[in-house]
């Protein structure tokens, strides 16, 4: 599974890189943005086994890496109190990674207000557990599953030249939130 996933974002980094090489009209850059995101997010995507949705924080920086291409290292924090055999623990998860983006602008004619794209994002999350008095088990920092992918697709509406309002929805964690270029 890892090594399918890796080959698939690997795959779609190519076929973006040698679209972005054949388009060399357009000047718009979407790189050195400073993304900050709130949503909600299952335990499936990034971290596989707890069954509710969660608040999520999330902050990337992206980086002009090709025409309409970025890369932006990633992390998102999420937090959460649940029981096991009547004992109280904290769960702590901080996924991180890299997300590579590809923006359709010049292919819709969109313009310099929006911004309209498909991502993608591979990485790890961290898990550090805490558990009430009277535990006598492990409160390790951890991995959880040690690889995930998830896929995106989002727009952003430039409220100026500095700032912008985004969607992203995601396979993983759907965010809303500010950009700052």
């Amino acid at each position: 599974m890892k090594i399918r996933s890796f080959t698939f974002l690997c795959a779609i980094l190519l076929i973006v890189s040698s679209l972005s090489a054949q388009n060399t009209t357009y000047s718009e850059n979407h790189g050195h943005t400073l993304n900050l995101g709130l949503g909600v997010g299952g335990y499936g995507g990034y971290y596989g086994y707890y069954g509710n949705t969660l608040p999520v924080f999330s902050i990337n920086y992206e980086f002009d890496v090709a025409k309409n291409f970025t890369l932006a290292p990633f992390a998102t924090f999420v937090t959460y109190h649940d029981y096991y055999n009547n004992y109280g623990y904290r769960e702590t998860v901080i996924p991180l990674g890299g997300k590579g983006t590809y923006y359709f602008d010049q292919l819709l004619n969109a313009g310099t207000d929006w911004d309209f794209y498909l991502a993608g994002s591979l990485g790890f999350s961290v898990v550090k557990t805490t558990w009430d008095d009277g535990y006598q088990g492990s409160n390790d920092l951890r991995t959880a599953d040690p690889l995930f992918l998830d896929l995106h697709i989002g727009t952003e509406y430039h409220l100026s030249k500095k700032v912008g309002l985004f969607l992203d929805l995601s396979t993983g964690v759907s965010t809303i939130g500010l950009a700052f270029h």
